[in-house]
């Protein structure tokens, strides 16, 4: 029987997540802290897709809390690129990039692709696990299409968010405010079906 958790642990130190996940578990009454409030390390993302990840971050948080954990796995796919850059989304251009420069190398290597070839999505798998052991993790996914923008747009939000253009918005991500962002995300669909699930189950 899986129920609502009081406390659980966001097997992230990524403060642009934690502010998404607090505000859409807020009124769920769920406490989210980061895995950093208990001293606990980025777990290595070894996994060759968006759940294999999530899942080893799930656990890895959830051993070392004693906490009911959840993570997520999220990224950038874009058609032109054959799904690039996928499970690399935040170290595109190398290890400990910004997000400046994994834009910048997003650009360049969509230099040469049409308007009508620039279609993208975010994706957002996130697992929630009952304890380490948990056997069957639940497994939630998201998915936000748009298309990738000439250049950089807008202030708000992280990420590839400057760069992702939002058709029904007529903007990119980065120029919706948080609000409008949280009702349309890849991440707030995974985490509305989520906490869903957890309520009915």
């Amino acid at each position: 029987m899986t129920r609502v958790p009081e406390h659980v642990v966001l097997a992230s130190g990524n403060a642009g997540k934690l502010r998404e996940f607090r505000a859409l578990f807020d009124g769920a009454g769920m406490k989210v802290d980061p895995q950093s409030v208990f001293d606990i390390t980025d777990a290595e993302e070894s996994g060759l897709s968006f759940v294999e990840n999530a899942i080893l971050k799930a656990r890895h948080a959830s051993s070392l809390s004693g906490l009911p954990a959840i993570a997520d796995d999220s990224g950038l796919e874009v058609d032109a690129l054959n799904g690039a850059p996928g499970v690399f989304s935040a170290r595109f251009a190398g290890p400990g990039a910004s997000d400046a420069d994994n834009i910048a190398k997003l650009l360049e290597q969509m230099v040469e692709v049409g308007d009508d070839a620039r279609s993208a999505r975010f994706q957002c798998l996130l697992v929630y696990m009952r304890h380490p052991e948990d056997p069957t993790p639940m497994i939630c996914q998201g998915t936000w299409e748009g298309v990738i923008a000439h250049k950089p747009q807008g202030r708000h939000g992280f990420g590839y968010d400057p760069v992702f253009f939002v058709r029904e918005q007529n903007c990119t991500a980065a120029e919706l405010t948080r609000e409008v962002k949280n009702t349309l995300s890849h991440r707030a669909r995974a985490l509305h079906q989520l906490l869903d699930r957890l309520r009915h189950h």
